[in-house]
């Protein structure tokens, strides 16, 4: 009952700090909920945790990915954006054209089966994974799509790199869990959801997000497998992004997001991410023209472990 008139509340307190029209409306709706939360956080609880150091890697698609993605954004763009008067009426039509750029940004195979394209990402992680093995290092890569993750488990299986699966399917979890945690395999793969909670991987040191997820809070609590009580070692967490993608527009809504949570809930990010219409309209904006090659943006390298 604290804010029981949502039209009330919209003209009050959503609106001015979404548009950033009042600055002092931030601080009252802050002051107004501060009283009625009760939380800790990890570093007031865990202190002695070490560090985490996190980077966004910046992925090339190849010219032959990047022309089918850029046909796909404006055909999903011309489709969606005669949807967004009505945005809760068309939210699923609408979410279906994200996923369907989504997936397109991690491999044009799920988008086309038959498109000859390698996944730059792939690509990516058997690089990364060899020199994390090398170095004695284990890695959990995280994906929100199971789909993408089979493609990983061939090629990895191709190049003779070990690694242990789990997903929302999997029904001998612990075993999974103990096999990773007692061998020597460099890699665990992880559905998002299925890793999100319930699950001490502390054997690994390396966090490998292959998707960026609208709510920040998933991807956090996947990484808290590796960077949780009884972690020894440093962790370091990759988001590999594809440049020039809808993968860069959903960072960008994340720090919006996260932005406004941190201010109302003292850095709660807890609860789902919700868009309107301008964050649609963001979304599927049109791509900025491709550099020429001297000008691309380059895969940026990982930081030296200690």
């Amino acid at each position: 009952g604290l804010f029981a008139d949502p039209v009330l509340f919209g003209e009050r307190y959503r609106r001015p700090i979404a548009n950033g029209s009042d600055h002092d409306a931030l601080a009252r709706l802050h002051r107004r909920v501060r009283p009625l939360m009760l939380r800790r956080t990890k570093e007031t609880v865990a202190a002695e945790l070490p560090p985490k150091q996190e980077q966004v890697l910046s992925i090339e698609l190849s010219p032959a990915h990047r022309r089918l993605y850029d046909r796909q954004l404006a055909a999903e763009r011309k489709k969606v954006l005669g949807l967004v008067g009505d945005v809760n009426r068309n939210r699923i039509a609408i979410l279906r054209s994200l996923t369907l750029l989504r997936q397109l940004s991690l491999s044009p195979v799920l988008a086309d089966a038959s498109h000859p394209a390698q996944s730059a990402k792939i690509d990516t992680l058997v690089e990364m994974l060899t020199e994390v093995a090398s170095e004695g290092h284990r890695a959990l890569v995280f994906s929100q799509f199971t789909s993408f993750l089979a493609l990983v488990q061939a090629r990895l299986r191709a190049e003779g790199i070990g690694f242990q699966y789990l997903d929302g399917r999997t029904r001998d979890r612990a075993a999974r869990v103990a096999a990773f945690r007692e061998g020597d395999d460099p890699a665990f793969l992880i559905s998002l959801k299925a890793g999100g909670v319930g699950l001490n991987l502390t054997a690994a040191d390396t966090v490998i997000h292959f998707d960026p997820w609208w709510n920040p809070a998933a991807e956090n609590q996947a990484t808290d497998r590796a960077h949780r009580l009884g972690q020894t070692k440093a962790v370091f967490v990759y988001k590999l992004v594809v440049a020039g993608s809808i993968e860069e527009k959903i960072l960008a809504l994340q720090d919006k997001k996260a932005t406004l949570a941190a201010g109302i809930l003292a850095e709660d990010h807890e609860g789902s991410v919700k868009f309107g219409e301008d964050d649609i309209q963001a979304l599927f904006a049109p791509l900025p023209e491709i550099k020429g090659d001297d000008d691309a943006p380059k895969k940026r390298g990982r930081p030296k472990k200690a």
